[in-house]
């Protein structure tokens, strides 16, 4: 990895007010779509919900009072491999806090973590143990917001680790965990792989477990499991349309999403709705103006076509067999019931050096957003498990 120019430059965000003027004059002449009465959420989102977004969007949401609350955190960018990398850093006001990277996935940016930024740098002021502390680094994925877009073809899942690899090393931190759900499990348990020597430990919320067709290994399978190959053979089919897509056409699908707010905005909130503990629209689990400060961060810079890539990235590496060896770090589980996939144990221990697994009642999918108090204990639990 070139490591040419290594400087870290802090970063502050400043959207022009033209961009927003013109994000409003679209939001203002915008048009749907026909549909079918009574479909509601079955072929994708509703007119009369995504009218009341729209709305929402256009009159009442605050981008300049995010951006300023975004800015409060400590924000930089470096060059990594020929990419720009935007980051987050917080160090803890412990010393000898754990160094902890955690990665977002799609369709996620680091918002997500806002909620868990002062438990887990503070735990003192968070009625937490200090011994449980973390210095934290939120990197956004090359592709993705303001690491985007990508310029060149080879951004995935293992260049991605290996960045990540770098970017700890240039901040000083030789050992060190990762966390990580979608995407950002992916790359989490891939630094394990890359930086065994370094990685304490990988704590995911999000883990796909397949089987691998050997006879026998489903015989001891109970009810549960059985339920959760459900799950992934729906992911698969029906919930899993926009992967296929992504995985295949990213370019074709970015001209909608990159010249029409509301395209972009239907194409993230679905998500927000089918892989939520929400049962009639995604407010139910996630805040609205955290979900609407997401889609802005993609719609601002214009990432819909670079961060859909990563899609193809992977689908084009698991086509040339490059199929993950197992990770020997240690990997504790959360496991949140209303995520689109639910792991299966057996299976998980098959690919991974599994020692913590924490089965939840509630939560999906954007677990650091529904339910970001459950994450926080989880992540405290499995560090502190770890041997020193």
């Amino acid at each position: 990895m070139s490591n040419s120019n290594t400087e870290i430059r802090p970063f502050h965000i400043s959207i022009p007010q033209d961009e927003l003027d013109y994000l409003n004059a679209r939001l203002d002449h915008y048009r749907l779509p026909n549909e079918l009465p009574g479909s509601g959420w079955r072929l994708g989102v509703p007119g009369d919900y995504l009218s009341e977004l729209i709305t929402y969007w256009r009159n009442d949401f605050d981008w300049r009072a995010q951006e300023k609350t975004l800015n409060e955190l400590p924000q930089f960018t470096t060059e990594i491999d020929g990419q720009n990398v935007h980051f987050v850093h917080v160090r803890s006001p412990e010393a000898d806090a754990t160094p902890l990277i955690l990665t977002h996935g799609w369709p996620g940016s680091f918002v997500e973590f806002l909620d868990v930024i002062g438990p887990l740098t503070d735990p003192r002021a968070h009625g937490g143990d200090p011994a449980d502390a973390f210095h934290l680094v939120l990197p956004s994925i090359p592709g993705y917001g303001f690491s985007g877009p990508t310029t060149e073809a080879g951004w995935n899942v293992n260049r991605t680790a290996r960045a990540w690899a770098e970017l700890m090393d240039r901040l000083g931190y030789e050992r060190f965990g990762a966390q990580g759900g979608d995407w950002g499990s992916g790359i989490s348990l891939e630094l394990g792989r890359v930086a065994p020597d370094r990685v304490l430990g990988v704590h995911v919320n999000f883990l796909m477990t397949f089987p691998s067709g050997r006879p026998g290994e489903l015989d001891d399978f109970e009810p549960a499991d059985y339920a959760r190959l459900g799950l992934l053979e729906r992911f698969q089919g029906d919930f899993g349309g926009y992967m296929s897509i992504q995985s295949t056409r990213p370019q074709t699908l970015a001209y909608g999403l990159t010249d029409s707010p509301v395209g972009q905005l239907a194409w993230i909130v679905e998500k927000f709705k089918e892989w939520t503990d929400s049962v009639d629209r995604p407010e139910e689990a996630v805040d609205r103006d955290r979900m609407l400060t997401n889609v802005m961060l993609y719609w601002l810079t214009g990432t819909a076509a670079s961060s859909a890539r990563f899609y193809a990235e992977f689908a084009q590496s698991m086509a040339q067999g490059d199929y993950p060896a197992r990770v020997e770090r240690p990997v504790g589980v959360s496991v949140f019931p209303k995520d689109v996939i639910l792991p299966i144990r057996k299976l998980a221990s098959r690919d991974a050096n599994v020692v913590a697994w924490r089965e939840h009642d509630r939560g999906g999918h954007f677990a650091a957003l529904e339910q970001p108090a459950l994450l926080v204990e989880d992540i405290r639990a499995f560090f502190a498990g770890l041997p020193g």
